[in-house]
């Protein structure tokens, strides 16, 4: 009899579940279907979202870990310590002059970019070596020759001798987003082959780390990262969750030395161009507007009678080149190069960076507020379409053999000196002004061969166009009265 009275209970519990089921489905009859709210948005920013969405999963990371760690080399540089004569003493006259004891050893990073062993790196990896050592993921070694260096932005090219090494691909940098994951891959502190991860958290930023050595001419636009990038990961891989390459690691932002949050690589498109132009002539073919530029503030804006303050200002003219040709004036304001927005100095740098002389872009501009366009065909520094060679390279830039960082002379301290303006020396080194002059740091060259200039640009314009002997340069020092002439042979 319980047991009757137990079954009648369990089928009246399964009629009522049931009966409550078909009751809620009936008045709620979407509850099977999953609700999904999605943001309008464009085709191709929702295909990324859902390419970076799967990306993230941890086989993202350890695909692209896996494509990129073998195609980045460890670096060893030694260099043999000499005195220079800076701090000569007699006595070495009759003992012989002291040397420093054994070489300076330093080391970095490189990335593979060629199954025949060429490798990307940083400029100050291997600057003034005269070892470089390469060691592969696999513990390989090679010595490895210098094919070329560009200090405009601390770019280098080393091969080593082999075929079929792994090697990464250039991703196209322009693509690159802010938000999106990447890779640092290196050799932090000696540690071989280290990945850390990150998100791209800038795009176009100049730090200025670069102008020392190649002052105005220099390119910085960096990829800034959040990824941890320490000594030693100088000249490492920044790739894509795909293992392509997104840029060279080269800088931390950081006030002891190792990583505080901000790490900076050279774009890949960037690299892409300075490499094989390395590989291709041994110099970098560089091709120049002719313009100085400044990113546009809402001050200027307002001054030049500029509603929309997304742009580069042009302030001067090279006079006959490219842009000078084209008919591009002081007060225009660049927005795009070949449909490509520029919003600021660095991206523009970047941009024509990537072309070389002869090269025609088209050249987006806003002058009174009236939209224009021109064709600019690009030139190299010395005003000509031509591509150089190494050993021409020298007379292309006959500023460098000067020695010596210069800058333009700022408003504040033209109106101090009473000048329209002129160039600063900002520090002197090996070089014609330290040989041949008593030229010291600080001196405001106005004149040079009797011509006024008022930029390094006229300066680099004016030496390279000179075929004589002597050369006569012409300033002052701040805070000293007179005017201060030096003489010196080409």
């Amino acid at each position: 009899m319980l047991m009757k009275n137990l079954f009648k209970l369990f089928l009246v519990g399964i009629f009522s579940a049931v009966i409550s089921v078909a009751a809620y489905n009936k008045f709620n009859p979407n509850t099977n279907e999953t609700k999904v709210i999605v943001r309008e948005n464009n085709p191709t920013t929702l295909a990324r979202l859902d390419k970076s969405t799967s990306d993230l999963s941890p086989d993202g990371f350890v695909l692209a870990a896996h494509i990129a760690t073998p195609a980045v080399v460890h670096i060893q540089t030694s260099t043999e310590t000499k005195n220079t004569r800076q701090n000569y003493n007699p006595l070495w006259e009759f003992f012989g002059e002291p040397y420093d004891n054994g070489p300076q050893l330093a080391s970095g990073s490189g990335v593979i970019i060629t199954a025949d062993g060429y490798i990307a790196t940083n400029n100050h990896v291997v600057e003034d070596a005269d070892n470089i050592t390469v060691t592969l993921n696999d513990k390989r070694e090679y010595k490895a020759k210098l094919i070329g260096t560009d200090p405009n932005t601390d770019l280098a090219v080393i091969k080593i001798n082999d075929e079929g090494l792994e090697h990464l691909s250039f991703a196209n940098s322009d693509d690159v987003q802010v938000g999106e994951w990447v890779l640092a891959v290196g050799n932090p502190f000696n540690l071989a082959s280290t990945v850390t991860a990150g998100i791209v958290s800038a795009k176009g930023r100049n730090i200025n780390i670069l102008r020392e050595k190649a002052g105005n001419v220099a390119i910085e636009s960096f990829i800034q990262t959040d990824a941890a990038v320490n000594p030693g990961n100088s000249g490492g891989a920044l790739v894509d969750l795909d293992g392509n390459l997104v840029g060279i690691n080269t800088a931390i932002a950081t006030p002891t030395g190792t990583f505080a949050g901000y790490s900076f690589a050279v774009p890949s498109n960037l690299v892409k161009k300075v490499v094989n132009d390395m590989i291709d002539y041994g110099v970098v073919q560089r091709g120049y507007m002719g313009v100085s530029i400044t990113s546009l503030t809402a001050e200027q804006a307002e001054e030049f009678g500029i509603d929309n303050i997304q742009g580069v200002l042009v302030s001067e003219i090279v006079e006959g080149s490219g842009a000078d040709d084209a008919g591009i004036l002081p007060g225009d304001v660049i927005t795009k190069i070949n449909g490509i927005t520029v919003k600021s100095s660095p991206e523009l740098q970047e941009l024509v960076g990537t072309y070389s002389p002869g090269d025609k872009i088209n050249v987006e501009f806003v002058r009174k507020n009236k939209s224009m366009a021109k064709d600019v065909t690009l030139k190299s520094r010395n005003n000509t379409t031509s591509l150089i060679t190494k050993n021409s390279d020298i007379n292309a830039s006959k500023i460098d053999l000067l020695g010596a960082v210069f800058e333009d002379l700022s408003p504040e301290e033209a109106r101090n000196l009473k000048l329209r303006g002129g160039v600063k020396v900002k520090k002197i080194k090996d070089g014609i002004l330290e040989e041949s002059t008593q030229m010291k740091a600080g001196f405001v060259i106005t004149k040079v061969n009797n011509r006024p200039i008022y930029s390094v640009q006229e300066l680099e314009s004016i030496l390279n166009g000179y075929t004589g002997d002597g050369v006569l340069i012409e300033g002052k020092y701040p805070g000293v009265s007179g005017t201060k002439y030096y003489a010196f042979g080409m």
